[in-house]
């Protein structure tokens, strides 16, 4: 989920989409999944190993290598049902098709590009609106609500709701992830309040007629802005797949929400212009191979090369262990399909915790060049200052022990970075 508290003044392949069900009033077959992609189920899966896979500390969301049982698989054939719903109160007003139109086939397409073709997303929508039997306000619906098992509000009666009226004409067994696209008009716009949310991992206490936990489930209201505003359905759904929110959901500096990595990652700024995932989310979900990743261990100096992540191929991370849980990361980032605000091209410098929490921070990205106002500054949901942190050729860092110097790169091609690791 993703606060926004500023008033808002502001290449990618084809998705291999599922056949989709008969359109309302047509014969009620049983929703199913489509079949299966066999490239992109045979291109990932190779999860993080050796010393340089964090360990975590909770079964939620977290900057863990590896994501506990209960989240949806992130690599291969991923499987999706989409649900609408509206209210008597705050009606559609359009078809399903021209809501679902709005986030597919870009969701699918976003992590295709973004995994290099190792996740396959597949879409089903219920091409109906489900009406849910009170008028909207009653629900309860706040910013933060949680899934309240024993309440009679909120998003436990929503969902009852939603199954009932599905019943078993949705084979839920089938669907690894559930989307609940709200009607627009219902609730606030997301510029005034951002209700989009997840409930992911953990059972909510329901479960469909076919005896399916009801689980890794996102509902989406209102409308973002920007060029990609489907991307808040990459974020919710990425909170499914295990990945924790980078932002500070109970912080704010000056009307604006603290965001520590800024534009460099959907888990932090899922507004305005698009943006691609960190090298180190694209471990933890299964898209880098084990030979895409330095795992840089023990004393002494190491020069090692790296390739854009927004270029196929190549060496895309490097991981030096701090502690258990801690770790620096190196990365290159360039202009490419996805990231759309690099005004700056170089090596991003980030410290990942893995036993800091979501919402507070598990991410810090280091700045190249503190004090300055950023280089990409067009449009407010992006954090300017931040939009040129990446080190150039010549530039160095230092953290806890390790010294970081780039020799040399340019644009999307291969960089240079020399690591020094001291005695600890």
């Amino acid at each position: 989920m993703r606060s926004l508290a500023i008033v808002v003044m502001v290449l990618t392949t084809l998705a291999l989409t599922v056949p989709l069900p008969a359109r309302e009033g047509s014969a009620g077959a049983v929703v199913t999944a489509g079949p299966a992609s066999r490239s992109a189920a045979a291109g990932g899966g190779d999860r993080p190993s050796g010393p340089c896979a964090l360990p975590g500390v909770t079964d939620n969301v977290s900057e863990s290598a590896h994501t506990p049982a209960g989240f949806a698989r992130s690599y291969g054939t991923v499987r999706a049902v989409t649900l609408f719903v509206d209210f008597p109160d705050a009606t559609a007003g359009t078809s399903p098709w021209e809501r679902y139109a709005e986030f597919f086939p870009a969701v699918a397409d976003f992590y295709r590009a973004s995994s290099y073709g190792r996740l396959d997303y597949r879409s089903t929508p219920v091409p109906r609106w489900i009406r849910m039997s009170r008028p909207y306000a009653t629900y309860g619906i706040t910013r933060g609500a949680p899934f309240d098992s024993g309440s009679e509000n909120g998003y436990h009666a929503i969902a009852k709701e939603i199954l009932a009226a599905v019943g078993r004409t949705v084979d839920f067994r089938q669907f690894d992830l559930i989307n609940v696209l709200i009607a627009p008009g219902a609730g606030p716009p997301a510029t005034q309040d951002v209700r989009s949310v997840t409930f992911a991992g953990a059972p909510t206490g329901l479960t469909t007629d076919d005896g399916t936990p009801f689980k890794n489930v996102s509902f989406i209201w209102s409308r973002q802005t920007g060029d990609s505003p489907f991307r808040v359905l990459n974020h919710e759904n990425s909170h499914s797949f295990g990945l924790p929110d980078l932002y500070y959901t109970s912080a704010e500096e000056g009307g604006r929400v603290k965001t520590p990595v800024g534009h460099w990652d959907p888990m932090d700024e899922d507004w305005g212009p698009s943006n691609d995932f960190l090298a180190w989310h694209k471990w933890k979900l299964g898209w880098l191979a084990p030979d895409q990743v330095h795992c840089l261990t023990g004393p002494g100096r190491r020069v090692l090369t790296l390739t854009p992540t927004s270029v196929p191929g190549g060496p895309k991370l490097a991981v030096v262990p701090l502690s258990r849980t801690r770790a620096i990361t190196l990365e290159v980032r360039a202009p490419g399909p996805l990231d759309h605000t690099v005004c700056r091209s170089g090596v991003l410098v980030s410290t990942v915790a893995t036993d800091i929490a979501s919402g507070a921070g598990p991410v810090r990205t280091s700045d190249a060049t503190p004090g300055s106002i950023g280089c990409y500054a067009g449009d407010l949901n992006v954090n300017a200052p931040l939009s040129d942190a990446p080190y150039v050729a010549g530039q160095r860092c230092s953290a806890a022990g390790v010294e970081i110097e780039v020799l040399s790169g340019r644009g999307s091609g291969t960089w240079r970075v020399a690591v020094t690791v001291g005695g600890r």
